[in-house]
């Protein structure tokens, strides 16, 4: 009799409370290995200071809170970060550090989400340690330019970003052999609605996110907020809404103030989308997606598509989404518009809003093509190189 196979999913949840998009990125895999029958442990990290009683309590509270919401109580763990002593301290939450350590060795594959988990004695206890890269082009240019290490440690490197290693695609390979893979959904979680043409196209977004612009071989690689600027006009040119759940800074109030004059409705994305369960109602109301992508992605034609556009696919809702390279990979024209400049992003919005039911039916249609986490799973783990479960 063969034992299951398991997968550890390591990534931060618990760092970035009320992002319910951030933490369904994650749920995707821990809860799309579950359906394919694997094992599988979800392990997060969280920094304190040394001497420190607990970690930070709305943390700890949101990891908490997801890891109910979605039956992981046996199956997750929170570790107490880099900080801590080596092996002296059992997780925040989740099992003991012995019990932690035997299910990561016991494990075909140890999917290290952005190189997120860094505890020496975790990774060591690892058969098979994969980097998983959701953000394409930061890590790999960082490491050129001799600023960081991230890749380091890992057995098999995977990466949403589809154009690495193909021609025209600026971001450095480092000589690794990248695992290209698409966002898996589960499709059971993000059902078909019947399409809703009168709502606006919105998205889920960060204006700049963690990362700085980054200057490599003579050029600047943007953020989201330089390409969002682009687009500025979007509103006036067609005859759609556009509402954004935008995380932005207070110090970037003037841009707040030109995308509203502009006609984009800004939500505050923690009300609007800040719980797992109104992250999809927030899709399912909408016509549609308007999908505008960092900087960096769309300049160095990393091939990087959305999670969360994956997510409105499902919800049968159209993407319009910003041309990165993708389009050489995923079907687009029906359900799945690309764009590139403003007249592109116009006419690919009015296509939509003429036949709203086809598009709809598309929409879902390329997702369960495409996106199905059954489908990507079961083909990252063979090429990750999944170890075969040992037999009992």
């Amino acid at each position: 009799m063969s034992a299951r196979a398991a997968v550890v999913i390591a990534g931060a949840v618990a760092r970035r409370p009320g992002r319910a998009g951030h933490a369904w990125a994650l749920l995707q895999y821990v809860l799309g290995f579950r359906r394919l029958g694997w094992d599988v442990l979800l392990l997060d990290s969280v920094d304190r200071a040394p001497g420190d009683a607990i970690a930070d309590p709305g943390e700890v509270a949101w990891f908490r809170s997801i890891v109910e919401a979605f039956g992981l109580e046996a199956d997750a763990a929170l570790l107490r970060g880099a900080t801590e002593p080596k092996g002296q301290d059992d997780p925040v939450c989740g099992p003991t550090r012995r019990r932690l350590l035997e299910r990561v060795e016991a494990a075909d594959l140890f999917v290290n989400v952005m190189g997120y988990v860094r505890d020496e004695e975790i990774l060591s206890a690892a058969r098979r340690r994969v980097f998983l890269d959701i953000d394409p082009g930061f890590g790999q240019l960082w490491q050129d330019l001799g600023l960081a290490r991230p890749f380091d440690g890992h057995d098999a490197y995977a990466t949403v970003g589809l154009g690495l290693g193909t021609p025209g695609c600026a971001i450095p390979t480092l000589g690794l052999a990248w695992i290209p893979t698409l966002p898996p959904v589960v499709l059971d979680r993000f059902r078909a609605a019947d399409p809703s043409p009168a709502g606006a196209f919105t998205s889920i977004c960060t204006w700049r996110g963690p990362f700085a612009p980054i200057e490599h071989r003579g050029r600047r690689y943007g953020l989201r907020a330089h390409q969002l600027r682009r687009f500025l006009d979007l509103p006036a040119r067609t005859t759609a809404r556009f509402e954004l759940a935008l995380e932005i800074d207070p110090a970037d109030a003037a841009d707040r103030a030109r995308l509203e004059r502009a006609g984009w409705v800004l939500r505050d994305p923690l009300s609007a989308a800040g719980d797992p369960s109104a992250y999809r109602r927030f899709i399912r109301g909408s016509a549609g997606e308007i999908g505008i992508a960092k900087g960096l992605y769309v300049e160095t034609r990393s091939g990087w598509f959305s999670d969360r556009s994956a997510c409105y696919l499902a919800s049968g809702r159209p993407v319009v989404a910003q041309e990165t390279g993708w389009s050489a990979r995923i079907p687009s024209g029906e359900g799945l518009l690309s764009f590139t400049d403003l007249d592109e992003a116009a006419a690919a919005v009015e296509a939509v809003r003429s036949d709203p039911g086809r598009h709809a039916r598309a929409a879902r249609a390329l997702a369960e093509c495409h996106f199905d986490s059954d489908a990507v799973l079961a083909s990252l783990a063979d090429r990750a190189g999944a170890c075969a479960p040992a037999s009992t």
